[in-house]
């Protein structure tokens, strides 16, 4: 067996991280720490994940000598069930590590934030508003699954079936780096549940995934820049949110950003959360003018041409990333939430372009 630190490949450096901490360390105790409240805050926030990535590793480090040891003392006095144990339990460690190994590739300003994930049903009326609504369902799925908190903060039914869109807010370390590569145009092949003839349709609808923005990062926006409208909410809420202007929509008039919020019986909540959304979107937007080759497909026609994944119920079973050629049978379970593998294949990917890039 190898030393975990061997198994990592280099990715992940131990005594690197003990000498971060150490230099946060002693920036956290000087006496001008909080001349410079920005700073001060960020400091102590890098200081809080390393500590944590630090003890992540040294967690799973223990873990696997104890495992290493049993594993010995099992082969010695030849415990079959034991050794078969101990077997299963180091490929549940080693699964973990390569999980942990791509979150060492979370390098972006923004990759340890939660996040936004809004969803747009696309060409296909009925069928793709019902697509929408699957897809809507995929990811809450996948947040619950991951422990994440999740929360939906506005929703527009379809006039028969499924959804026009949905804003969804994830909330948990690292949600952003997981999911952002999930940004483009999800495409659904079936046999039709709404045509009487039983035909096959296509359909599509948008996925947008932008980074909560935290203390740490300052987005400055001009009011005179901002439209606001008040509409009545569309969805469930009861009574109160029905009747009242409750639900607020934001017009960022420069750049034609639009966020809106329903989820709360008060105006001035809702108009506070879609504030924020505000600011992560033009946050996310400035990322993606740093890095050109990101997301270059997500704001073009919901249609043929732009999908970054397929999804193929008949006349086989099938859901191919486009970008990756990662493909796997399965639709339901994937459509239940596990996507893990996708996100994987994707987040590899993208550190092999920049290795080679390098």
């Amino acid at each position: 067996m190898r030393n975990l630190c061997l198994c990592y490949g280099g990715f992940f450096d131990p005594d690197k991280l003990k000498s971060k901490l150490e230099k946060l360390n002693q920036l956290s105790i000087s006496n001008d720490l909080w001349e410079d409240q920005e700073r001060a805050k960020t400091i102590l926030r890098q200081k809080s994940e390393t500590e944590a990535e630090l003890s992540r590793f040294e967690q799973a480090e223990s873990k696997f000598s104890d495992l290493k040891e049993m594993l010995e003392l099992a082969e010695s006095e030849n415990e079959k069930d034991l050794i078969k144990e101990t077997e299963d339990q180091l490929q549940e460690l080693s699964s973990y590590m390569q999980v942990y190994q791509l979150e060492c590739f979370f390098s972006g300003e923004a990759d340890q934030n939660s996040c936004y994930l809004e969803v747009h049903s696309g060409a296909g009326g009925t069928e793709a508003q019902d697509w929408a609504q699957m897809l809507m369902r995929m990811y809450f799925r996948w947040a619950e699954s991951h422990k994440y908190g999740i929360e939906i903060l506005e929703e527009s039914a379809g006039e028969e079936a499924g959804i026009k869109s949905a804003t969804l807010k994830i909330t948990g370390a690292k949600a952003y780096g997981w999911l952002k590569s999930e940004s483009g145009i999800h495409r659904l092949v079936r046999i039709s549940p709404f045509d009487s003839n039983a035909r096959r349709h296509t359909s599509f609808a948008s996925i947008w995934v932008y980074p909560v923005v935290d203390d740490a990062i300052t987005v400055e926006i001009n009011e005179s820049d901002l439209r606001i409208d008040t509409y009545r909410a569309s969805g469930a809420g009861g009574q109160h949110v029905n009747k009242t202007d409750s639900a607020v929509r934001i017009t960022h008039i420069p750049t034609g950003i639009v966020v809106q919020c329903q989820t709360d019986r008060s105006q001035h909540r809702n108009r506070a959360i879609a504030y924020d959304m505000l600011k992560s979107r033009l946050y996310e937007l400035e990322l993606r003018k740093r890095e050109e080759d990101k997301n270059q497909d997500v704001k073009n026609e919901i249609g043929w041409g732009h999908q970054i994944r397929s999804y193929v119920m008949q006349p086989y079973q099938m859901v191919k990333d486009l970008r990756t050629n990662f493909e796997k049978g399965n639709v339901s379970a994937i459509l239940d939430g596990e996507i893990d593998d996708f996100l994987r294949a994707s987040i590899s990917a993208k550190v092999a372009k920049n290795n080679e890039g390098n």
